[in-house]
């Protein structure tokens, strides 16, 4: 485990040195729910009613942004080559990267709901279910992203296919986390909401490092 922890705490030490990646998710993601109340008004009512959907497509959109770097660097630099052949499986290495990824860009995020839910004029009641969706969406999110990552490692320009790839699988957690903080808006339960979002959440631990592994294994080969 301490090469699992290792490789974790080097990719947040490089993304803290690179610096660029985080500021551009973070930049985009303020930008982005910015221009709503621009474009649509400053209709108090109008804005809480789009105000969690808008975050969330803000979020979804600013982790796709960062994914294209989760393995690509390494793999240009071929430093993940000499990673793939330490005694540490590939799916930890997989795993290790993604949570890397999530604290650097995913917790990013989490922090900054809440304060664009104000300027979004969400309801009051909805800012906690707000976090605790978001906390256990966003590392979905990158779980999820990864396969993509992995899938298009060694493709030029692999943008577009990696988007096209990781949406597929963040439709449902985009439905669930909007759900969650409406019915919270609209003051009702939003505990099934935020269950589903855990079963997500523990499905995509499961599955995503295994079949990034697998992805990576044909890219390496």
């Amino acid at each position: 485990m301490g090469e699992f922890f290792g490789l974790i705490r080097r990719d947040l030490v490089l993304a803290r040195r690179q610096g660029s990646a985080t500021t551009s998710v973070a930049v985009f993601f303020i930008l982005t729910v910015t221009l709503f109340p621009l474009g649509i008004g400053p209709e108090s009512a109008l804005l809480g009613r789009v105000a969690s959907g808008v975050i969330w497509v803000a979020a979804l959109l600013a982790t796709m942004l960062s994914l294209d770097r989760l393995f690509q660097s390494d793999f240009e630099d071929g430093s993940l080559d000499v990673i793939a052949l330490s005694p540490l499986p590939l799916e930890l290495v997989a795993l290790a990267k993604t949570l890397a990824h999530w604290a650097s860009t995913g917790l990013l995020l989490v922090i900054l709901s809440p304060l664009l839910g104000v300027l979004m004029q969400l309801d009051a009641g909805a800012y906690l279910t707000l976090i605790a969706a978001m906390a256990l969406g966003t590392p979905t999110l990158s779980l999820f992203g990864s396969i993509g990552a992995a899938l298009t490692v060694g493709v030029k320009r692999g943008g577009v296919l990696l988007s096209l790839l990781v949406i597929p699988l963040y439709i449902p957690v985009l439905i669930f986390g909007v759900g969650a903080v409406d019915a919270a808006t609209e003051g009702l339960t939003q505990r099934p909401h935020l269950l589903i979002l855990g079963a997500l959440f523990l499905f995509s631990v499961v599955l995503s490092p295994i079949a990034s592994a697998a992805a990576l294994r044909l890219n390496l080969e």
